[in-house]
This record gives structure tokens, sequence and C-alpha cells, in this order.
């Protein structure tokens, strides 16, 4: 491993990182270079840097050309000014109190040879940068494919990146490439979690979501600690207990609003105003999805990417809103989010347009239109990908005839949703 390349991931940098801090820094200085992460990578890799390049990454670095193995082409550097002859390698003046000669070498460069030395032990590692930063791009596309990729081949892509970041993470890795490893396994076993509790796995979910909660835990990355407990309060929202789901999203709206306002803490809050909507606590409901708005509008996170299972668009935060309405009996204003929420969706998607749906026919069968009620949740059902047709879509579907008073449950409208719903899945 170069030094240039030790220095880099001992700050725990990615090469566009650095590329980027570089050319920040070089905004200063009127020929300063501009440098990407495939140029920062060939300099890393032996590749000599010109002159006013070298400056620059001493003066990102804090060091000599020598500490970044760069010494032999800048020691035959003239300096144009003061200032430059800092970031230009020369011999260092003995130290009053290290002038003691050690078998042929000063005590001083003894001193600094061994914080080098130092400083590339803490450096090295079994993965290089480049395998990182791939890796990562790895469960980006992931969590890109997760938003429309039915839960059951999902699973197969997730757990081979997170047995791969596993393996990576049970050896020796400096500081800062184990805290990414660790951001990765929690982001990896959240949406394994979230795909097991879609496929009905309730236990195995539970278990991978405290999975999740740990590894996050451990990367010491306060956002991720609060998305991943506002993420695990899903699976008792949909299979209970509702107290669960309030107090694993109040926890991660604490957690997140201890710093800017963000996406996670609207997430968070709207995830408890749902649920204490469906628990009759319409005030508490209220003030948490007000709570919900103003972080969301605050945080600017309807500017973000959409296609990213992580992200936290404008549209799911009106699908919580759907279900707050809902759950409250406000069906004319439900339906006016769901149209909009509806409307925001792209056409190729998972299964919150169906939510949406069956939402209001949820809202359809509290205005007594039972016969209406049970068509439409049946006409969604049959036109969700059979993949997507999970119990977690089923159960939603069969909350709308419980919706229904106990006299009508047996209408012909509610015994055909029924049967749809009992039949085998492919003939569903």
């Amino acid at each position: 491993m170069s030094l240039l390349r030790a220095h880099r991931l001992a700050r725990g940098l990615t090469l566009k990182q650095a590329a980027d801090s570089l050319n920040a820094l070089g905004k200063g200085h009127p020929q300063a270079p501009r440098a990407d992460k495939d140029q920062l990578g060939h300099w890393e890799a032996g590749r000599q840097p010109r002159l006013n390049t070298m400056r620059l990454l001493c003066e990102f670095y804090e060091c000599t050309a020598h500490e970044l193995g760069l010494a032999l082409q800048a020691a035959t550097v003239t300096p144009q000014s003061s200032r430059e002859l800092a970031l230009v390698e020369h011999p260092p003046a003995p130290s009053r109190e290290f002038s003691n000669d050690r078998v042929g070498e000063s005590f001083a460069q003894r001193v600094d040879a061994t914080r080098r030395s130092v400083d590339r032990t803490l450096a090295a590692g079994t993965i290089s940068a480049t395998q990182l930063d791939l890796l990562e791009e790895q469960v980006l596309w992931a969590r890109e494919q997760y938003l429309f990729t039915p839960p059951a081949p999902m699973l197969n892509v997730l757990l081979d990146h997170v047995e791969e970041v596993e393996h990576l993470a049970s050896r020796r890795q400096p500081a800062a490439v184990q805290v990414r490893l660790s951001e990765l396994t929690a982001i990896l076993a959240t949406l394994v979690g979230d795909a097991l509790m879609k496929l009905g796995d309730l236990t195995r979910s539970r278990s991978w979501y405290a999975t999740a909660r740990n590894a996050a835990d451990d990367s010491g990355n306060v956002e991720l600690r609060a998305r991943v407990r506002a993420q695990a309060a899903m699976l008792p929202f949909y299979y209970g207990p509702l107290e669960m789901t309030v107090s694993l999203s109040r926890e991660a709206r604490i957690i997140s609003s201890r710093g800017r306002p963000s996406a996670t803490a609207a997430f968070a809050a709207a995830a408890e105003a749902r649920a204490l909507a469906k628990l009759g606590d319409a005030q508490g409901a209220e003030a948490a999805f007000r709570y919900a708005a103003a972080a969301f509008e605050q945080s600017g996170a309807g500017a973000d990417a959409d296609n990213d299972a992580f992200a936290f668009p404008e549209r799911r935060l009106l699908l919580y809103k759907s279900g707050m309405l809902t759950a409250l009996g406000l069906t004319s204003q439900a339906r006016r989010v769901q149209e909009e929420a509806l409307s925001l969706y792209p056409k190729r998607t998972g299964i919150d347009p169906a939510l949406l749906h069956l939402e209001a026919a949820l809202c359809l069968a509290q205005d007594r239109s039972p016969t209406e009620a049970c068509q439409l949740a049946g006409t969604t059902f049959l036109r969700i990908e059979p993949a997507h047709r999970t119990p977690i879509v089923e159960q939603r579907a069969r909350d709308v005839i419980s919706a229904l008073p106990p006299g009508i449950q047996g209408t012909r409208a509610a015994r055909e949703l029924r049967e749809i719903l009992e039949l085998p899945t492919g003939q569903k």
C-alpha cells in the first residue's frame, strides 16, 4: 500500500471524498490542479503528480512530500515562495532534544520513521479503498432495486452483500474502514428485515432488525441509528403491538432531533403519528404529524433523490399521512391525500400504491359503501404483480372486510373478496 493511500485511509476518506476536498482546497490557489477520484487513484498507485499537485496534497494531508512517498520528485523542485517552501521536501533541521546518533541514524529520524510505520499499520487492512468504494456502490444499487423488486428474489441479492461485508468486517480493519462496514451492515440488515416482514416471516424479521440496530449503534452514525429504529417500527405497526411502533419511532425521532432537522426525523414522526391514530390518540397523532411536516420542509428532504429505499420523498410522507387520516376516520381528507400521493409514484414501483388504494377502500368501508370498498380491494389485489402479493398486502385487504359493519361482512361483495384472497398463489 502506498503512503499516499495510507494517509487517505487513515482519515476514513473515499477516493471521491478526497478528490472533492482537494478541489475545494485548490479554489484558493490560482494554478491549483483539478483532480477526480480516478486521477487520485493513479497517484496512489505510484504515478507521480506535478509540482502544483504535490504542494496541494501536502497542504491537504498536513505533511511533507517525503511522508506522502513523493520525496524523490519533490526534492528536485525549487520553491517559488516561503509558503511553497514548507510544502517541498527537504531534510529537517536536527532537533536539539534529539541529537544523539543511534546505529547510523539520528534519534529524530527514528522518531519520524516509527510514527510513519504506525500510520501505515493503522491504514493497513485486507480491503483496498477501491474495493470498499465498489462495495458501497453495489449496496447503493441494491437500495435502488429494492424499491420495485419483489422481496423473495431481493433477499438473495441482499444476503450476498451481507456475507461479503461480514467476511471483511470479521478481519482486522482500520477504525475508519470498520465504521463504514458497520454502516453497510446496518443498511443491509434493515432491508433484509423489511423483506422478511413483507413475506410474513415475523420472527426472522425481528431478529434482523435487532442485528441492524446493533450494527448502526456500532457505527456511531447518529442518523443511521435513528433510521434503523424508525424502519424497525414498521413490523409492530402491521403485526402489533402498536405501542411498540410508538416507542421505536419516538426513540428514533429523539435520536435524530439532536442534530438539524432531517428526513429521518420526518419519517420517525410520521410513523409515530400513524400509529397513534390507530390507537385512537387523535391529538397526539396530529401533533406528531405537524412535527413530521415541519422536519420534512426544513430538511429539504423533498429535493433528495427518491430512487433509494433509504430516501424519504414526499410521496412517502403522504402515504403516512393517508394512514393517519384513514385511522382517524377523516375520509374526505384521506382521499385527497391518497390521490396526491398516487400522482407522485413512478410507473415502476413496489407495493406502496396498492397500500394507498387499499386505504381508499377502507375509507369507502367507513363511509358505508361496502360493495365499492370490497370491489376496490379485490381489484387492487388482483392487479398487483404476483410476486408482490405478500402477506402484508393480503392482511391490508382483509382489513377492509374487518372494517365493514358485522351485519354486512357476509354480503356477496365481501364473500368475493375473501375468495380472491383465499385463491392459491398461482391463481390469484
